[in-house]
């Protein structure tokens, strides 16, 4: 069970040669009410697909009838013939389900400049099926339909009291946080208004989605977005909502990070005792970014010395002489200067835990990468779709 376990929902999957393996490429997910209620958080890049571009004027008045998405072409920098098929996708779906197109919202990701006559004939086609095949059972189907280089799909969901929310999430690459890094959407029974929808998507993927940071590369098509159909009549705590969303957004964060691109190694980044969370966040990132603390963590290496010279490119309040460092539980530097030694941190599991306690005030915040592997490097030069 994925987008379609909470109640009043319906999605497919289905493939129109987007992708050269013929597996599913266009998922549509409708919303069928009572209430239409919908939010998003967008990519930060300034350079924006055409689907963000019209998905962030549609989802204005809080009003979302459903979404379209389409992997195998981002439709991004195919310039105004781009923008009007999206347009046009978002007419078509709108006239299948005798909606408005304005309470549409589109997502596609691959290839950017990838978008030509065949690339919109194919995202129509695959509408038009899309909506024919949509079913209370096709959560799954939709799940792959999104996906590119993941090797798997992405689902979670979440039951409390009388109300569910549930979701699918692609991304293997170009995971850097920016509002949103991906393509999700999320959906949930409960009886929201669009404002509190609005605040518990950003308040979940604040510390969720923007807290995961695999490559440094920051998508033009990322899109993340909540659905609330009211279908379960309950209206919940705001609160102990937004509590289980981020819980579910976490959950599929880690999915992400799980199926990274030639990753061998799942780091996550706890930073300690910072002074401020923005300090505890910046820290965080620049150890995530740094290549060189990657390619050691690949290599089974605790090089702690490359995560103190990554600390100190950052303007977080800091002695670097006062800060100790873990790997895998073990503490390898303590005020700056070697404890434990090397030969005792085992790096070998794929999972990676480093604790940086900076020891400058109670603010905490977790990051989440990947090592840099030759896998990654080889798919990266040979993607091409």
């Amino acid at each position: 069970m994925t987008v379609t376990a909470a109640k009043g929902f319906e999605a497919a999957g289905v493939a129109v040669g987007l992708k050269s393996t013929g597996r599913p490429d266009v998922a549509v997910v409708v919303n069928r009410g009572p209430a239409k209620v919908g939010a998003a958080v967008f990519t930060s890049n300034r350079a924006k697909a055409n689907p963000i571009l019209w998905s962030e004027q549609a989802v204005g008045d809080g009003v979302v009838e459903a979404v379209v998405l389409n992997s195998g072409g981002a439709n991004c920098f195919t310039g105004s013939f781009g923008f009007q098929t999206t347009h046009q996708t978002a007419e078509k779906a709108a006239e299948l389900l005798g909606v408005s197109a304005g309470d549409i919202l589109v997502c596609s990701t691959g290839l950017i400049g990838f978008g030509d006559e065949a690339f919109r004939a194919k995202v129509l086609d695959g509408v038009t099926k899309g909506v024919a095949a949509l079913s209370a059972d096709g959560g799954e189907a939709a799940a792959s339909a999104i996906m590119t280089t993941d090797t798997v799909s992405k689902t979670a969901v979440r039951t409390r009291s009388g109300w569910t929310i549930g979701g699918m999430a692609k991304g293997a690459g170009m995971l850097a946080p920016g509002l949103a890094t991906m393509l999700v959407v999320i959906t949930t029974d409960a009886a929201i208004d669009a404002a509190q929808a609005d605040a518990a998507l950003r308040a979940a993927t604040g510390v969720s989605f923007d807290r995961l940071d695999s490559d440094g590369c920051m998508s033009t098509n990322d899109q993340v977005t909540l659905l609330a159909s009211g279908a379960s009549e309950v209206t919940p705590d705001l609160e102990a909502f937004t509590a289980e969303l981020t819980d579910l957004c976490q959950e599929l964060a880690r999915k992400l990070q799980g199926d990274a691109e030639g990753a061998s190694h799942d780091i996550t980044i706890e930073v300690r005792h910072a002074a401020s969370e923005s300090d505890a966040v910046e820290v965080g990132r620049s150890v995530a970014r740094n290549n060189l603390f990657k390619a050691a963590i690949f290599g089974n290496d605790p090089n702690w010395g490359r995560v103190l010279a990554a600390i100190g490119t950052t303007r977080a309040d800091f002695d670097p002489y006062d800060t100790d460092v873990w790997m895998n539980g073990v503490r390898v530097c303590t005020e700056g200067g070697p404890d434990a030694p090397r030969d005792d941190v085992d790096l070998t599991p794929r999972a990676t835990h480093v604790v940086i306690d900076l020891k400058t005030g109670e603010a905490t915040a977790t990051i989440l990468t990947n090592d840099l592997t030759h896998d990654y490097v080889h798919e990266n030069s040979a993607y091409s779709s």
